[in-house]
C-alpha cells in the first residue's frame, strides 16, 4: 500500500471520503486536500494512469490492508473434512438428526464425509442410504467423490456449495 508522500505519479484519480469523484489533480494538490483534512492519501493502485487515490481517515488504511490479510488468509485455508458414521440399520428419526447435523457442517463451510460401517451383505442397503442422504442433502453440497464401497465400509464426501 502506497500512501502520501511516498506516491510518485504527477498526477492522481482522486475519490473523496465519502467515495465522491474528485476528478483528477496533481499529486502535491491532493496531499495538500489531505493534510488540512488531517487524513491520509492511499493509492489503490500503480496499473492505471493515472493511478486511483482516494482520502482514508488517518490509521483507517492501515486497519483495512490488515482486514483485507486476514480476509485473504480465512479463503486460502482448505474446508475441514468432518467425518458422520452411520449403520444401515438407522431408525428413520436418527437418520433425519444426522442429516441436519451434516446440513450445519456444509452451511459453516466444512465439508462433510457420509460413512456407513457395514459387515456382511449389507453393501447394497448402505449405498441406497448414502443415495438418500446425497438426495437430500444437494440443496447444501455437491459430492467430491463417488459412493465407495471397500471392505467393512462405504463412503461419500461432500463438500459445501
Amino acid at each position: 500500500m502506497i500512501k502520501n508522500e511516498k506516491i510518485k505519479a504527477s498526477e492522481v484519480l482522486l475519490t473523496g471520503l465519502n467515495g465522491e469523484n474528485l476528478g483528477v489533480l496533481p499529486t502535491q494538490e491532493a496531499l495538500a486536500m489531505a493534510k488540512q483534512l488531517k487524513v491520509d492519501l492511499v493509492c489503490t493502485s500503480l496499473m492505471s494512469s493515472p493511478p486511483p487515490c482516494k482520502l482514508v481517515g488517518a490509521g483507517q488504511a492501515k486497519q483495512q490492508a490488515l482486514q483485507e490479510k486476514q480476509q485473504a488468509r480465512k479463503r486460502e485455508q482448505a474446508p475441514k473434512v468432518k467425518e458422520i458414521r452411520l449403520t444401515p440399520q438407522i431408525e428413520d428419526h436418527d437418520l433425519e438428526t444426522k442429516r441436519q447435523q451434516a446440513e450445519r457442517i456444509l452451511q459453516s463451510g466444512d465439508a462433510v464425509l457420509l460413512v456407513v460401517k457395514i459387515s456382511g451383505k449389507e453393501g447394497p442397503k448402505a449405498k441406497v442410504l448414502l443415495e438418500t442422504l446425497l438426495r437430500d442433502l444437494s440443496g447444501h453440497g455437491l459430492k467430491r467423490t463417488g459412493i465407495q464401497l471397500s471392505g467393512k465400509q462405504a463412503a461419500v464426501q461432500l463438500d459445501p456449495l
